[in-house]
C-alpha cells in the first residue's frame, strides 16, 4: 500500500499520495457489488472470506423466511413457519439482486468480524465498552435510558450475527421498504398471494414503527454526544459500533461506507474520513493500530485539514457514481 511508504511531510505530496490510493480504493468498491452477487450464486469464495459470504447468505435467507412467514400468516396457513423454510429460497435470490440491501448486509457482516478482531487485539468488550458505560451512567435520564437500550440491542446484534440472522425491523427504513416491495413482486402472479402480501406488508410496517433499531439508537446517542463527539472516534474506548456511527456522521458518509473504510483496501479512505471528522494524529495512530497494526502512518498525515479531506472524499463519491 502506498499509504505505508515514508516520505517528506509535504501537504501537497500527502494529498497526491492519498488521492492515488483513493482512486485505487474506488476501483475495489466499484467492482465489489457484482463480485459479491457472483459469489452468493457460486462456490468460489476466494475473494471474500467464507465467514463473510456465509453470514450474508444466512441473513438473506433469514429475511426471506420472515417475509414468506408473514405472508403465510396473513393467508391463514396452518404452519407458516415450516412453510416459510421451504418456500423462501426464491425470495432470497430476489433480495440478493438489490445492490443496496446486499451492501448493507455485507457491511454488517464486516462490522461484526471487525468487532471480534478488535476484541482479540485490544480486549475490548463487543457489547459494554467504556464509552457505553459512561453513557449508561449519565445524569441525563434520556441518554442513560437510550444507553441501556443500546446495550441490549448490541448484545442482540452479536447473537444474531453468530446465528447469521437479522430481524426485518433492524433494516433501515429505505431497505425495509425494498424488502417489502420485493415480497410483493415475489407473489405478483398469484392473486391470493398478493392479497396476503398486502396484509403482511401492513403488519410488518407497523412492527417496524414500534421500536428503535440498533442503528437508530446509535444515531440518537451520537446526536446527544454532539458536544463531545470526539469521544466516539476513540475506537479503544468507544468500541466498533459507536466508532463507526460517529465516523459516518463526522465525515458525512453513510455508515456502510464508514464500515468499508476499515478494510485493508480502503486505508487511504479511512485516513481521510478521520481527518474530515476532525481527528488528530493521536486518534489516527490509535485507530490504525487497532484496525491495521502492521501499517505505519506517514509523517504529516495530520496536516490534511478537514475541508480538504472532505473534498477528496466527495470527489471520490462522484467518481464512483459516474461508474454507476
Amino acid at each position: 500500500m502506498a499509504l505505508t511508504v515514508p516520505f517528506t511531510p509535504d501537504p501537497g505530496a500527502i494529498e497526491a499520495l492519498l488521492r492515488d490510493d483513493l482512486a485505487h480504493a474506488d476501483q475495489v468498491m466499484i467492482h465489489m457489488g457484482p463480485i459479491l452477487q457472483h459469489l452468493l450464486r457460486n462456490d468460489d469464495n476466494s475473494i471474500f472470506s467464507d465467514e463473510i459470504i456465509a453470514r450474508v447468505r444466512g441473513m438473506l435467507s433469514d429475511l426471506a423466511r420472515q417475509l414468506v412467514q408473514a405472508v403465510g400468516q396473513a393467508a391463514g396457513h396452518d404452519n407458516s413457519a415450516a412453510w416459510a423454510r421451504e418456500a423462501s429460497d426464491g425470495l432470497a435470490d430476489m433480495l440478493a439482486g438489490n445492490q443496496a440491501l446486499l451492501n448493507h448486509l455485507h457491511m454488517l457482516a464486516v462490522e461484526w468480524q471487525l468487532t471480534e478482531k478488535v476484541q482479540g487485539r485490544l480486549g475490548l468488550d463487543p457489547v459494554l465498552t467504556p464509552l457505553l458505560q459512561d453513557i449508561i451512567a449519565s445524569r441525563d435520564p434520556d441518554l442513560a435510558a437510550r444507553g441501556m437500550n443500546l446495550l441490549a440491542a448490541q448484545a442482540r446484534f452479536g447473537q444474531l450475527m453468530r446465528r447469521m440472522q437479522i430481524p426485518l425491523s433492524e433494516l433501515p427504513g429505505d431497505l425495509h421498504h425494498i424488502a417489502l416491495m420485493t415480497m410483493q413482486a415475489y407473489v405478483a402472479e398469484d392473486p391470493s398471494g398478493l392479497a396476503a402480501a398486502g396484509a403482511a406488508e401492513s403488519t410488518l410496517r407497523q412492527q417496524r414503527m414500534t421500536a428503535a433499531s440498533r442503528l437508530e439508537l446509535l444515531d440518537h446517542v451520537i446526536g446527544q454526544l454532539a458536544g463531545d463527539s470526539g469521544c466516539g472516534l476513540k475506537i479503544d474506548t468507544a468500541g466498533i459500533a459507536l466508532f463507526l456511527s460517529t465516523l459516518a456522521s463526522g465525515a458525512g458518509m453513510s455508515r456502510e461506507m464508514a464500515i468499508m473504510c476499515t478494510t485493508e483496501s480502503q486505508m487511504a479512505r479511512m485516513a481521510l474520513a478521520l481527518s474530515a471528522a476532525g481527528a488528530d494524529r493521536t486518534n489516527l495512530v490509535t485507530t490504525f493500530a487497532a484496525l491495521h497494526p502492521q501499517t505505519s502512518l506517514p509523517d504529516g498525515i495530520d496536516q490534511i485539514v478537514p475541508d480538504a479531506a472532505a473534498a477528496m472524499l466527495a470527489s471520490s463519491l462522484m467518481r464512483r457514481e459516474a461508474f454507476g
